[in-house]
């Protein structure tokens, strides 16, 4: 189901985000001294004490006292922060013997909510203390009187992870609770969040941040990562942990525990945030010599019922909010599956190299849906793609509720499941002669490829289309051998009466089998505009 909505506010994080690109560049430093304390438990520091401090956190109102940072760090601009770099010789964990360093990022600029960083050692969570003597401050004055007690903007994880004597960043948390994790040969992209609240409704997106993160010192032996997280918000406490596993497709194992203040009618679950301008499908939307400018180009599916579904992505004139209804959804993702930097030509942001984000959850989620909101653009610094999970029963208020997942970094779906899958799509006008009519017509093209595909093309009629919609009607199919893509191309004409939306679904199968996922779409014919009233004429005698 598609709806269109006002766009309203929509806050985006991109330019906050787009921060990141540089935070390779900073190195770190030992743990301070501070005396360590002492879990509320009793025993070694763990996921319950973060849990206990989100339920006392989600039992009380919110208090925003402590959030603010000394101004000479708020008025900040984008270019003198950027001018705050981690000094390279400070690295914390750096003679410990892992592979792992630590990375903490200076407050400032958007980075305004000061979270308190911690090292667990041996069992204890030891806080770390702020310093100017940390960081190089360039031309910007080095800020005197700032208390050790100031917190950070949150942190990035450097590893050896394209080469064994090189250290390059897996993972970083900067900005309200996001995060972002890349695999080998990857560059930075879209991001993830810990929580969505009310993204794409009609009230303002409400943004939940980190208060608190702790990670766990990695010894010589550490293959993971693992890190706490306490969250909070007007709305929701708290409490995360990830274990992060870096390698050729780096994972994050997510537990999450939920205690909402207050009913909350719209929440997103393992939400992912992404940047798409313009594709394949989209000629009018370039604004240079760059064919295509996205971090991601569909949203992929596999719902309860094992089925598995393609959405390209675009870039509508207007906020469109699209429902996958599901039970217990095995997987969905925003992917970034043309890999050809050619399609791209960018040499700097190198799209082409931007991993896709696969979400599969970990036991039974129940009754809810995906939700995919596109949001209008018109450049390519802000990020207008959402993807969540939504439940259909609201979190009860102040009672816990865990959600499990993990999150996958991928250079490519084909290893995900071994149908056919939609390299490109296209769809035509739905005017027709140019002129609106009472029925839209278009005609919708695309590309099936991979799978077992090429094995068909020693008869290609033994292929057909399955082609539905839920409104209108599918008015001819054709299916055409495609072999210099070793696969197959659909076209199908669709008509749709005017001021109607309707649901597009095409796949193909060889008799009761079926070849490839399920390319879904939506498009929208509009309403015919009421002709203006005649003029009256009045005789005057």
């Amino acid at each position: 189901m598609v709806s269109d909505h006002h766009a309203g506010r929509l806050h985006s994080r991109r330019t906050a985000l787009a921060l990141l690109a540089s935070s390779a560049l900073f190195a770190t430093s030992k743990p301070g001294s501070a005396a360590p304390p002492a879990s509320a438990r009793g025993g070694p520091f763990s996921y319950d004490d973060v849990v206990e401090q989100a339920r006392a956190l989600g039992e009380r109102a919110f208090d925003a006292e402590g959030l603010t940072i000394p101004p000479e760090l708020s008025k900040l601009t984008y270019d003198s922060y950027r001018e705050i770099r981690f000094r390279r010789e400070k690295a914390f964990w750096r003679d410990g013997g892992s592979d792992y360093r630590l990375h903490p990022f200076h407050l400032g600029f958007l980075h305004d909510k000061p979270v308190q960083l911690h090292v667990i050692k041996d069992g204890s969570a030891i806080p770390l203390a702020f310093t100017t003597g940390l960081f190089e401050y360039g031309k910007v004055p080095v800020p005197k009187q700032l208390s050790p007690a100031l917190g950070f903007a949150g942190f990035a994880v450097t590893t050896t992870l394209n080469a064994l004597n090189v250290q390059d960043e897996l993972i970083a948390f900067l900005g309200a609770s996001y995060f972002r994790l890349i695999g080998r040969g990857h560059r930075y992209g879209l991001s993830a969040r810990s929580l969505a609240l009310d993204v794409g409704g009609e009230q303002p997106e409400e943004f939940p941040f980190f208060r608190a993160l702790w990670l766990e010192e990695p010894t010589r032996d550490s293959t993971d990562l693992v890190i706490y997280a306490l969250l909070d918000s007007p709305s929701v406490a708290g409490a995360y942990r990830y274990v992060v596993t870096p390698g050729q497709q780096t994972s994050v194992a997510v537990t999450a525990t939920i205690i909402p203040r207050v009913k909350l009618p719209r929440i997103g679950i393992a939400p992912l945030t992404s940047m798409f301008l313009a594709g394949e499908g989209d000629l009018g939307q370039r604004t240079d010599f760059r064919p295509e400018i996205h971090d991601s180009d569909g949203l992929m599916l596999k719902t309860g019922g094992g089925e598995w579904v393609w959405r390209p992505i675009r870039n509508p004139k207007s906020l469109r909010i699209s429902s996958f209804g599901d039970n217990n959804p095995r997987g969905f993702g925003l992917m970034q599956r043309d890999r050809e930097f050619g399609h791209y030509q960018d040499l700097e942001a190198q799209y082409h190299a931007r991993p896709g984000y696969w979400v599969e959850p970990a036991g039974d989620w129940g009754e809810g849906r995906v939700d995919l909101i596109e949001i209008p653009t018109t450049g390519e610094a802000f990020d207008n793609i959402v993807a969540c999970w939504t439940p259909s029963t609201p979190l009860e208020p102040r009672k816990a509720s865990q959600f499990s997942y993990r999150i996958s970094a991928l250079s490519t779906t084909k290893a995900l499941h071994p149908y056919g899958q939609v390299r490109n799509s296209f769809d035509g006008s739905n005017t027709e002669n140019g002129e609106a009519k009472d029925v839209g017509k278009k005609r919708f093209i695309v590309d099936f490829t991979d799978g077992d595909l090429e094995y068909y093309l020693s008869d290609p009629k033994r292929v057909e289309i399955v082609a539905s919609t839920t409104t209108g009607a599918i008015t001819a199919t054709i299916v055409d051998a495609n072999a210099a893509a070793k696969g197959f191309r659909a076209i199908v004409d669709a008509t749709l009466p005017a001021g109607e939306t309707a649901e597009l679904r095409i796949f193909l199968k060889s008799r009761s089998r079926t070849l490839t996922e399920t390319w879904t779409s939506s498009w929208s014919v509009p309403k015919i505009a009421a002709p203006p009233p005649s003029p009256t004429v009045v005789s005057k005698d």
